[in-house]
C-alpha cells in the first residue's frame, strides 16, 4: 500500500529536506517550505504510521506540521491546513480534509504554482459561496466540468482526497565534497588529521548512502601567504574506507608537508560504482584492496614517488627504459577465459630462448680489443677470455635532449661457458649489462 509523509516547516526547507533524506530517497520539494516523501515499507522499522509521524517530528527538531496519507496531495493539504501531526487512514481523506479552506487546493495542484490558484477559478468559487474542501467536493461533478473544465475536475478530486500521482523526486548532483574554514590556522599534521577524519567520514557516509565508492580523492589546503597545497589519491580499485583514506593522506602529507599553516580544507571524492567480485573456490585468496593499497602507500612513503608500482616499458628504443605505474589489477572476463580455452595446442614446443638477466646498475669492466673485436673481459666479478663475440649493434637516440645515448652492444661467450652482453659508450668506457640464462 502507498504511504506518503509531508513536512511543512515554515522557513526551514533545507532542514526539512535533510530530515526527509533520513527516511526515503524519493523526496519531492515544494517551495517555499514543504517536502513530501515516500514512506511505504517503514512500518517494520518504526511501527504504525502514528509512531512514524512521531519519529519524524522528533528528528526535525523545529516546529513543523506533519501529515501521513495514502496519496501525496492529501498529505500536502493536511500538513498545510492542520497543525501538529495528522495521520489519515485510507478512505477517510474526504472526511479529514472537509474543513480546510478551499484556497489550499493550489498547494497540491501539480500543474499550478504552489502558492496560488488561477484567479478565474478562485473568483468563481467565491461567487458560488464555496469556502471549504467539503463544500467543493459536494458540488455535482458534471456541473463543475461544464463550468470550470479540466482544472475544476482535477481540483474537485483533490478536495475529495482521491487524486493520485507519482512524486517528482528531487535529483541532487552527484557531488561528494566537503570544506571547512578553520578559525585558527593549523600547523601540525596531527591536528590536521582530526579535521580530515571528520570530512572523510562525512563524504564516505554520503557515498555509502548512495551505494557508491570512490577511486579518486582530492585534497586542497589553503595556506597562509603561499600557493595552495594539493594531494591527489588515485586508487586502483573503488574503495570506501575512511580510515584507509586518512592514513594514505597522512603518509603523503608527512612526505610533502605544507610550507605554511593551513587556513581552509577542501575534500572531494569522485563517485564510482563499488567493486563486486566473486572469488573461485580453488583460486588463491588475494589481499584486500584496502590493505594492499595502504601497504603500497607506506612503501611509497619510504622509497619515494615513482619507486613503487608495476614497471611499464616506455615508447622508445632506449635500452632498459621503463616507468613505474600504480598497481591496477586486471579482471579476467568469461569471454577471455573461453577464448583461451578454445586456443589450439601447439604441435611442437617452441624453441628455447635465452633470457638476459640485467645488472642494475651495469657493471664497469675493462675490455681488451684486438682488430675491433673484444678478446678479454676483466672486472671484479667477471674475468675471462672471449671465445666468441657477436656485434657490434649500435643504438642511439634522443640526440636533441639531455638524455641522449649512443653505444655499441656485443654478445660474448667466455671460455668458462658464461654468456654476457657488453656495451661500449661513446666515451670509450665498457660495461657488462647482464648475463644470459
Amino acid at each position: 500500500m502507498s504511504l506518503f509523509a509531508c513536512l511543512h516547516a515554515p522557513g526551514n526547507l533545507p532542514l526539512a529536506v535533510e530530515c526527509a533524506r533520513g527516511f526515503s530517497p524519493y523526496i519531492e520539494e515544494n517551495p517555499p517550505d514543504t517536502v513530501v516523501f515516500d514512506v511505504r515499507g517503514l512500518e517494520s522499522l518504526y511501527g504504525p504510521p502514528e509512531e512514524l509521524a512521531r519519529e519524524i517530528e522528533r528528528r526535525i527538531g523545529v516546529p513543523a506540521s506533519i501529515a501521513i496519507a495514502a496519496n501525496p496531495d492529501a498529505a500536502i493539504h493536511a500538513a498545510h491546513g492542520i497543525r501538529g501531526v495528522t495521520v489519515i487512514a485510507p478512505g477517510r481523506e474526504a472526511e479529514v480534509l472537509a474543513s480546510l479552506p478551499v484556497n489550499l487546493l493550489a498547494a497540491g495542484h501539480s500543474d499550478a504554482p504552489p502558492d496560488r490558484m488561477s484567479s478565474q477559478t478562485a473568483e468563481l468559487l467565491h461567487l458560488w459561496g464555496v469556502r471549504t474542501f467539503g463544500e467543493f467536493a459536494d458540488l455535482p461533478p458534471l456541473g463543475v466540468a461544464a463550468r470550470i473544465g479540466d482544472e475544476g475536475v482535477h481540483l474537485q478530486r483533490l478536495a475529495r482526497g482521491e487524486s493520485y500521482r507519482q512524486l517528482r523526486p528531487l535529483v541532487d548532483p552527484l557531488e561528494f565534497e566537503e570544506e571547512l574554514e578553520l578559525e585558527d590556522a593549523v600547523e601540525s599534521i596531527e591536528a590536521l588529521a582530526f579535521i580530515l577524519a571528520r570530512l572523510l567520514n562525512e563524504v564516505c557516509g554520503r557515498l555509502g548512502a548512495r551505494s557508491l565508492a570512490t577511486n579518486e580523492i582530492r585534497l586542497r589546503l589553503l595556506i597562509e601567504n603561499a600557493p595552495e597545497h594539493t594531494v591527489l589519491l588515485r586508487l586502483p580499485v573503488p574503495m570506501l574506507d575512511a580510515r584507509a583514506f586518512l592514513k594514505m593522506l597522512q603518509l603523503d602529507l608527512n612526505a610533502r608537508p605544507p610550507v605554511a599553516p593551513v587556513l581552509k580544507v577542501y575534500l572531494k571524492a569522485e563517485p564510482v560504482k563499488p567493486r563486486r567480485t566473486q572469488h573461485g573456490l580453488f583460486v588463491p585468496s588475494s589481499p584486500e584492496p584496502e590493505k594492499l593499497e595502504l601497504t603500497v602507500a607506506r612503501l611509497r612513503h619510504l622509497l619515494g614517488e615513482g619507486q613503487v608500482g608495476t614497471p611499464e616499458l616506455r615508447d622508445t628504443h632506449r635500452p632498459d627504459s621503463f616507468v613505474m605505474r600504480g598497481f591496477a589489477p586486471r579482471q579476467s572476463s568469461t569471454s577471455t577465459r573461453a577464448a583461451v580455452a578454445e586456443m589450439p595446442m601447439p604441435e611442437s614446443p617452441p624453441a628455447p630462448r635465452l633470457c638476459l638477466r640485467r645488472f642494475r646498475p651495469p657493471r664497469y669492466a675493462q675490455v681488451i680489443v684486438v682488430n675491433h673485436q673484444p678478446v678479454r673481459v676483466v672486472s671484479p666479478s667477471v674475468n675471462g677470455r672471449v671465445v666468441m663475440a657477436k656485434g657490434p649493434w649500435r643504438t642511439s637516440g634522443e640526440w636533441w635532449g639531455e638524455d641522449a645515448w649512443n653505444r655499441d652492444e656485443w654478445d660474448v661467450a667466455l671460455e668458462s661457458g658464461a654468456l654476457y652482453r657488453l656495451f661500449q659508450e661513446a666515451g670509450g668506457r665498457w660495461f657488462i649489462e647482464g648475463s644470459y640464462d
